[in-house]
């Protein structure tokens, strides 16, 4: 369901069918790759479903700022002659599917090959951890050239479900769909969730879960999803896996997700999610995200290990401080970051978005009756917004 209308898998096919012909008319053969700046949309879906008919694999790119790309990039529905092709009838598995940029919250995003394997794979796990009903209306405002977006569609249509596909987040659209019962599970970040709040969601009749992942997520947010009877699930997941691996704050893995820990507590994974050209020589997915595993098994996350600020000899986890700022009533959003300091060698350093107004010295006696002494911010300052990607994710190297 996209842009008002209701799209069968029968309709759809037709139409995949139809694009692909289109795109073989135009060229596209088995193996090629071609980008898109598609917006959410039906057209996209189209084209998503349409490319593995000619055994060719999509590119989504962020229609705001496309890479650079070489080859046929499709900016509008896709038209012209259509030629007499024979369309793939049984999808090889292990070939190419999507090619994903990466989110690229450290640096410059890579392309990330994705098969149809690790796609179902994913969809499996997803299903095992939250469940999958014959009616279920899966909501995602998430762009579609992240994978957090575009696994919806594809799980949706490898469990024979309904994807609620809205071209962009806006606040009041995704609220009145969530209070009016018209989904049973939803992909939002964590900021859309908190915008939610803000601007008065109160229920969600009939909604299973929400998987909120991209990002970690406040627990003062988490406590007023379950005070307002909102079902919140974390989810930890990246490109390179399809989406999502662990469910759950702490989280356990999703079956046939494989976890432990390697040097500096950094999270290892592997599966059949995981895309194989992502595997270090050991044979797992270095996530460059750190965290440890407790008694029962379950991982706590602390954010990504370059992310670590060292200040004065002790280490400061900045989503730590995130988290007890965003607790603050006045604080609306929170990035922090470590700062070159001639005497501690980085200062801990905060940047708030404020709902109300609050002076920073209130906030750092916040922060010193709930955080060790060397995690309380040295510095903390007003902004407007904070650097986020598409996805929500905070870009912690623009702070």
């Amino acid at each position: 369901m996209a842009e008002g209308r209701v799209l069968s898998y029968a309709e759809l096919l037709a139409a995949a069918s139809r694009c692909a012909r289109r795109l073989a008319g135009a060229g596209v053969a088995r193996g090629h790759v071609v980008a898109t700046t598609l917006p959410p949309g039906l057209a996209f879906a189209e084209l998503l479903h349409a490319l593995p008919l000619l055994g060719a694999a999509l590119a989504p790119l962020d229609p705001r700022a496309p890479s650079a790309f070489e080859g046929l990039v499709v900016t509008s529905p896709v038209t012209g002659p259509e030629a007499d092709v024979e369309l793939v009838s049984v999808v090889d598995p292990g070939a190419a599917h999507t090619v994903i940029r990466s989110s690229g919250t450290t640096g410059v995003p890579k392309a990330v090959e994705l098969t149809y394997a690790n796609h179902a794979a994913s969809a499996a796990a997803s299903a095992d951890a939250l469940g999958v009903e014959p009616g279920d209306r899966w909501l995602t405002p998430l762009p579609l050239h992240h994978v957090g977006g575009l696994g919806v569609l594809l799980r949706s249509v490898i469990n024979a479900t309904t994807a609620v596909v809205h071209e962009r987040f806006d606040v009041e659209r995704v609220r009145a769909t969530l209070e009016a019962g018209e989904v049973t599970l939803a992909s939002l970040v964590p900021t859309m969730l908190s915008r939610l709040r803000d601007a008065g969601l109160r229920s969600a009749p009939g909604l299973r879960a929400i998987a909120l992942g991209g990002g970690p997520v406040p627990p003062a947010l988490l406590e007023w999803a379950a005070a307002a009877g909102i079902p919140v699930t974390p989810v930890y997941g990246m490109t390179e896996t399809a989406s999502q691996v662990v469910a759950g704050s702490p989280g356990r893995a999703l079956r046939g997700v494989e976890l432990r820990l390697g040097a500096d507590g950094e999270v290892l994974v592997r599966g059949a999610m995981v895309a194989a050209g992502e595997l270090s020589d050991d044979g797992w997915l270095h996530t460059g995200d750190r965290g440890r595993l407790d008694e029962h098994g379950l991982l706590h996350l602390e954010g990504r290990i370059k992310d670590l600020i060292v200040t004065g000899g002790e280490k400061v986890v900045p989503t730590r401080v995130e988290g007890v700022l965003c607790a603050h009533p006045a604080v609306a959003d929170a990035g922090v970051a470590g700062v070159a300091d001639p005497d501690w060698g980085e200062s801990v350093t905060a940047y708030v978005v404020l709902r109300e107004p609050a002076e920073a010295e209130e906030l750092r006696s916040w922060c010193r009756e709930r955080l060790a002494p060397h995690e309380v911010p040295k510095r903390i300052e007003p902004v407007d917004t904070l650097p986020r990607n598409a996805a929500g994710k905070l870009v912690r190297t623009r702070l």
